[in-house]
């Protein structure tokens, strides 16, 4: 049975450490009220259900939840609402990506499974177990795996300790189960990792590491943009990742590369 809004926000208050008296206070509602609410003995309005989500900073499509459980429809709501409001970011990202030819760009959810990826980025396939691409195809998995980018690159930006730890506070404070099983497994992978622990040369702002290709070793430093002001919650958390030549000699590499895909076409 799906939980009624009461129950979810009771769930959420619950996972902020709020009390019914701090939520009330928060948000100005009696706490009396607030107790019918999460009881089901009180029937809240729309808005006052925006207003409780916004106080305990629930993710996007928890609030979604919310409202559906409270009988009201989602922002956007509607049959096909998602893919028409999705439309011109999903352009403007492919347009970010081809732009960013011959350097590779991919763009990833909030779980971090691949939604989209220029041409370039198919460096980052070749030499990889296949099954580890099988759509969606998860980079969190496919940074750590044994037969995944470990096979092909020096470092990936997920051997940051820090990355692992912000991921998995993210996986807490929105309740989300599967990102913490993605995480603790990423964990496993790099404890089981055997020699040298893996070079890591970021400072937190860039991270840089060494890739193999077919026709030599690029260099490449990584930057991850996250998009903000998401209309609905198809965009929430979803992030750009860049990568860059590190030095004229990667560069010059990766532009061969581009070439000789165009040749083979």
């Amino acid at each position: 049975m799906d939980a009624g809004a009461g129950e979810v926000l009771r769930f959420w208050r619950r996972r902020r450490g709020m009390s019914q008296l701090a939520l009330a206070t928060a948000t100005g509602v009696s706490t009396k009220h607030l107790s019918f609410v999460e009881n089901g003995r009180a029937s809240p309005s729309r808005q006052l259900l925006v207003h409780l989500a916004d106080a305990l900073e629930m993710p996007l499509r928890e609030r979604d939840r919310l409202l559906l459980a409270g009988g009201y429809a989602p922002p956007q709501g509607g049959p096909g609402s998602q893919d028409r409001a999705m439309r011109p970011l999903r352009q403007a990202l492919d347009t970010l990506l081809t732009a960013h030819d011959p350097h590779p760009a991919i763009v990833l959810d909030a779980r971090w499974d691949l939604v989209a990826a220029n041409a370039a980025a198919d460096l980052f396939w070749d030499g990889v177990d296949p099954e580890l691409l099988t759509p969606p195809a998860n980079m969190l998995r496919l940074s750590t795996h044994p037969e995944g980018l470990p096979r092909i690159a020096t470092a990936t930006p997920v051997c940051s300790r820090s990355l692992i730890t912000r991921l998995r506070r993210q996986a807490d404070e929105d309740a989300d189960d599967a990102l913490l099983d993605l995480v603790l497994e990423a964990e496993r992978h790099l404890t089981a990792a055997s020699g040298q622990p893996p070079r890591w040369t970021g400072d937190g702002v860039m991270a840089g590491f060494e890739l193999k290709t077919r026709l030599g070793v690029v260099g490449l430093h990584t930057v991850i943009a996250t998009l903000g002001a998401p209309l609905d919650v198809s965009a929430s958390g979803l992030a750009l990742e860049t990568f860059l030549p590190v030095d004229e000699d990667s560069a010059a590499l990766l532009r061969e590369l581009a070439a000789s895909r165009l040749g083979q076409r």
